[in-house]
């Protein structure tokens, strides 16, 4: 193989280095790192947070008389109990949160069935 040969498969001469830069490394040097959590453990809060659903939830279902708005407010428990999670302070928001979402649940409930006994004539059985 001749010069001309290997100047065919060498880099451009933009990408081949100007001069020598010297390198020196110092000796190696040892620091413990221990990482900090993302996030405080709250497994405490989350048991706190589960028994706080449970009783809004249940006092809930206990006024609700109509057995179609079970599901929607089992739903907008959950619902706030996730948003009420990512917070700082999950037992202090999910009261309201929880609230509401009850009210948006009920409120829906009562749109659905002002539609269903209004256009009833349009539904077929």
């Amino acid at each position: 193989m001749n010069i001309n040969q290997k100047r065919a498969f060498a880099a451009p001469e933009w990408l081949r280095p100007r001069r020598r830069v010297p390198t020196r490394f110092d000796p190696e040097t040892r620091f413990e790192l221990r990482p900090t959590p993302p996030a405080p453990f709250r497994a405490l809060q989350e048991t706190e947070l589960e028994r706080l659903k449970k009783r809004l939830l249940a006092a809930q279902l206990a006024h609700a008389t109509e057995p179609e708005l079970n599901a929607p407010l089992r739903h907008a428990a959950n619902e706030a109990a996730a948003l009420a999670w990512v917070t700082l302070y999950p037992l202090l928001v999910f009261p309201v949160l929880f609230e509401e979402k009850t009210r948006a649940a009920f409120r829906h409930a009562r749109r659905q069935a002002s539609i269903l006994t209004n256009h009833r004539d349009l539904i077929v059985a």
